[in-house]
């Protein structure tokens, strides 16, 4: 049944964010706007953009998720998504910016005078910003099915209507006030109802958060299984129940008896208060604190995972083109390294309530471990708590952040990749733009189908661990190192991102099993990230007579500071 106030919180950012978007048909005009908002966008409004599109499904739903399934190590999502940025600001915002350029693949051609790198570098784009994207998709559907009622499918094509329609229309120039205005109902929407549920609503002392999940239902819960699930049950409870429980249809009173269940999905089973929950949680006990990822006991090398997780995630954030491309919106290297420190302020914190929802879901929430649904325990815990009105508007206003959420970061990703494909290979124009928009929009909404099973933080992690195989070496050394080739620059592409991509498809087809193969592949950063750099080193070092003629130009392009040059050099503006 879905909730009237859910429904017109999801519908009023939506509608929201469509109408501003599509204001953008009057105020972009030229390839400038619709790329790069003519260079433009000021500090604060830039960095709320950048929040607004950076803070994805994995950080509103995805990171509280994993953390309430998997233990608190999974918190090391959040450390590295912020982290990322200060990276980034130390060593790419400013010099990135003063390149001056529309792309990433521009970037590659003019530090490095190659055509035939940019070409792999749109495909790198591309890639990261597909895995990247499906997740949103991926979210909008679970938000429907917990808030509204509605099926999966519902969430992924509303979203896939609305963020191709207004990146076809406006571009970046339409969609940067968009994605301002998302940041601040995102941060509003976690944090409000987070502040609620501690200060205001009775639950169990936190010092019984690394005990196991709970072992009773605190009240009388209905739970939804929408795939088949194993549950242990501990002692007999009556439960009223409609679907298939053991291979046997049941409809009414049904009393589990100890031992493994086996329940059919679409079946439902409302259990008493003061019911013993049923256990499926992979990690119980002192392992959900621990501080190390464990990622559903199949790798077996917790400290590991953990340090594939950080890789991806810090290095990650400075090879993702719809970030990247924002510093280009700025009007110099300046305004570029002041946006980038209001980001890590804002994005920092957002990231303080995740896991405030984490240990709330864990003690209050057990039915989602059995139906492995922890990704919509933001969505769900508001009204879990609260009951009557309260509960109710709190939970619209959980939906409109998530939604906020989807549609922020899947205009951006959308944008990176439409303007990648236009002005990189289809060729430069307003018309190639919109075109791009609309095809991709309408491939990736069909891949947003069939990834309902898959955990919203896993699928974004992979695209930061593509990313940071591929783009950050190629920023970090042909920003910093003046001996990079395009040849050594080709490799790293190819070895780095060709071989973390094929790990993300191998472990998303089921490939790797457990132990060492399971981690190498779930999580590629670790021995991909290094290859990378190496390949692009050793391929620089064995080609010295392919460093660009311009070098000095352009070093001094990105990092002399704007006022100290008298006009453009190298490859500064050369695009713009």
């Amino acid at each position: 049944m879905a909730a009237p106030l859910s429904v017109g919180a999801v519908v009023v950012i939506t509608v929201t964010t469509a109408v501003i978007g599509m204001r953008g048909m009057r105020v972009a005009r030229t390839p400038a706007d619709f790329m790069v908002a003519a260079r433009q966008v000021p500090p604060l409004l830039n960095a709320s953009a950048i929040s607004g599109e950076y803070l994805s499904a994995a950080s509103f739903l995805g990171i509280a998720g994993l953390a309430m399934l998997e233990g608190l190590g999974a918190l090391w999502y959040a450390v590295g998504y912020a982290t990322g940025y200060l990276v980034l600001l130390a060593t790419v915002a400013a010099p990135l910016r003063r390149f001056g350029a529309y792309t990433i693949p521009d970037f590659a051609e003019g530090r490095l005078g190659s055509p035939r790198l940019r070409r792999w570098a749109t495909v790198m784009v591309l890639v990261i910003c597909g895995f990247y994207l499906i997740p949103q998709f991926n979210g909008a559907g679970i938000t429907l099915q917990a808030t509204l009622g509605g099926p999966y499918w519902v969430g992924v094509v509303v979203l896939g209507v609305v963020v191709t329609t207004g990146i076809a229309s406006g571009g970046m120039k339409g969609i940067t006030v968009v994605q301002a205005f998302l940041y601040w109902i995102k941060v509003t929407a976690i944090a409000v109802p987070a502040v609620v549920l501690v200060l205001a609503v009775s639950h169990p002392s936190f010092g019984t958060v690394d005990g196991p999940a709970p072992t009773t239902f605190t009240r009388a819960t209905l739970v939804r299984f929408p795939g088949t699930t194993r549950m242990d049950v501990s002692r007999p409870v009556t439960v009223r129940a409609a679907g298939t429980v053991d291979g046997t249809r049941v409809h009414g009173a049904l009393t589990l008896r100890p031992g493994t269940q086996v329940v059919a999905a679409g079946t439902s089973l409302r259990f008493p208060a003061g019911a013993p929950a049923p256990t499926v949680s992979p990690v119980t006990g002192s392992s959900w604190s621990s501080p190390l990822l464990h990622l559903d006991g199949r790798h077996g090398h917790p400290l590991a995972a953990t340090y594939g997780v950080l890789l991806a995630t810090v290095f990650g954030a400075m090879g993702l083109p719809h970030i990247l491309v924002r510093f280009y919106t700025n009007r110099d290297g300046q305004a570029a390294r002041r946006t980038t420190a209001f980001v890590l302020l804002l994005v920092s914190t957002f990231y303080l309530f995740p896991a405030v929802f984490a240990v709330l879901g864990r003690m209050e929430a057990p039915a989602l471990y059995l139906t492995g649904q922890t990704d919509s325990v933001v969505l769900v815990l508001p009204r879990i708590m609260v009951a009557g009105l309260g509960g109710e508007v709190l939970a619209a206003l959980v939906a409109a952040g998530a939604f906020a959420a989807f549609l922020s970061t899947s205009s951006g990703l959308l944008i990176a990749m439409a303007g990648a494909l236009s002005h990189d290979i289809m060729g430069w124009g307003v018309r190639a733009f919109r075109l791009s928009a609309l095809v991709l929009g309408m491939l990736v909404t069909g891949a947003g189908l069939l990834v309902a099973s898959v955990p919203i933080n896993v699928l974004v992690g992979w695209a930061f661990a593509v990313a940071a195989s591929s783009f950050c070496p190629l920023l970090l050394l042909g920003i910093w190192w003046p001996r990079l080739t395009r040849v050594g620059a080709m490799w790293g592409l190819a070895l780095g991102g060709g071989t973390s991509s094929l790990a993300v498809v191998a472990s998303m087809a089921g490939f790797g099993g457990t132990g060492w193969s399971a981690l190498l592949l779930g999580e590629p950063a670790i021995w991909t990230v290094p290859v990378a750099f190496a390949a692009m080193v050793v391929g620089s070092l064995l080609t010295p007579g392919a460093v660009p003629a311009n070098l000095t130009d352009l070093l001094v392009t990105m990092h002399l500071p704007e006022r100290l040059r008298r006009g453009p050099v190298g490859g500064a503006e050369q695009v713009g």
